[in-house]
């Protein structure tokens, strides 16, 4: 500690007390005192100065303020109904009350009142800032249970980002999937008041449940409402790699992070609305698969048609038989008056058979009358 002391919120914050937000909230509602005065946001305390924040005393600049206590860093399940403050204004059950840790704890941000699911509690003051870091870009994966159907045009508009009027700013866009009928996933990397809450009702509907199941490659995994489980040492290590990127850069290297970061999004928004074409793509290949459906029915129908044509040619050809029967008849005819022909023929060889009989009885007769008349003499 220089001679001109050090900031007593970041004095909290080193020796496990809490957070630095956290005890700039207890210092501006009084419950902070140095050396038996009320302490000041922005006040700095100096070696020797003791401090007693929420009935706790330590002793600025004495050895044992000094020791950092063991690291404690916890995944616990808060159910819903247990607040993450320790503020007097809502006398609700806290978080700190429940997980009950013989070391002091404070909680890594809030989740709602009326939300559930994991948060991180520690003893670390720097870890609490690098999480807590906005900028950071730390993403938090929630489940969320909604009051009607999830169609894909609301997922759509929660992942381009919703126009938030009471905070007056546009929610980043984010990662949206639907996973049941009423319920979706989504991945955050910024954290506004009740943000998941307000997209909802700015799309029309209300939130019935609200769980965060993972912060960074934390997951909340079998852990039971009001249980707890110290973060492991491979998770531990992982968190920490994960920070080293985001923690103790300058303003310039944070500025270069964050275009960075802003390419990432802009390649990740790139990728959603190629996967957004895909879909019109396969929509209109469904919508061509229709038309050759359609295609395909009429061609039916000219087949049916065809069939009916034949059918048609099918009663003509029988028709046809009748015609034939009718030239047997013809036929029969022409033999019936070929045969009235063959009898006339008989009629007229009867007649000419008569007429040689008659030709025959002449020549009999004039035979006859040569015998009778006397002949002539030489």
């Amino acid at each position: 500690m220089g001679d001109d002391g050090i900031r007593l919120n970041k004095f909290l914050s080193g020796a496990g007390i809490c957070s630095r937000r956290e005890a700039d909230r207890l210092i501006e509602e009084g419950k902070v005192t140095v050396g038996g005065r009320t302490a000041v946001p922005g006040q700095k305390i100096k070696n020797g100065e003791t401090v007693v924040c929420n009935g706790r005393t330590i002793a600025a600049g004495t050895k044992g303020a000094e020791k950092k206590p063991d690291r404690v860093l916890l995944a616990v399940h808060k159910p819903c109904g247990i607040v993450c403050t320790t503020s007097d204004k809502d006398r609700a059950p806290n978080i700190v009350d429940m997980v009950d840790s013989p070391v002091r704890i404070y909680p890594v941000g809030r989740l709602d009142k009326d939300s559930e699911g994991l948060i991180l509690m520690t003893n670390q003051g720097d870890l609490v800032n690098r999480l807590m870091r906005g900028s950071n870009g730390h993403e938090k994966e929630y489940l969320v249970f909604i009051d009607r159907p999830v169609k894909p045009e609301f997922i759509q508009k929660m992942r381009k980002g919703v126009f938030l009027p009471e905070l007056d700013v546009t929610t980043k866009p984010c990662f949206a999937e639907m996973t049941g009928e009423k319920s979706f996933r989504i991945v955050l990397t910024q954290g506004l008041n009740r943000q998941i809450r307000r997209m909802c009702e700015q799309l029309g509907c209300k939130v019935r449940k609200l769980k965060r199941v993972r912060i960074m490659n934390i997951e909340l995994g079998d852990l039971k409402a009001g249980e707890s489980r110290p973060v492991s040492k491979k998770e531990y290590a992982e968190l920490m790699r994960r920070l080293e990127d985001t923690s103790g850069l300058s303003l310039k290297d944070r500025t270069v992070n964050e275009k960075d970061r802003g390419k990432n999004e802009k390649g990740r928004n790139e990728d959603r609305k190629d996967r957004a074409k895909n879909e019109y793509g396969r929509n209109e290949d469904l919508k061509g698969r229709t038309k050759n459906e359609k295609g395909r029915t009429k061609n039916e129908k000219g087949r049916y048609e065809y069939a009916k044509g034949h059918t048609k040619n099918e009663k003509v050809w029988n028709e046809d038989p009748k015609y034939r029967t009718k030239n047997e008849k013809g036929r029969n005819e022409d033999q019936k008056y070929r045969t009235y022909n063959e009898k006339g023929r008989n009629e007229d060889t009867k007649g000419r058979t008569r007429n040689e009989k008659s030709r025959n009885e002449n020549l009999e007769i004039r035979t006859d009358k040569r015998k009778k008349a006397p002949g002539k003499r030489k």
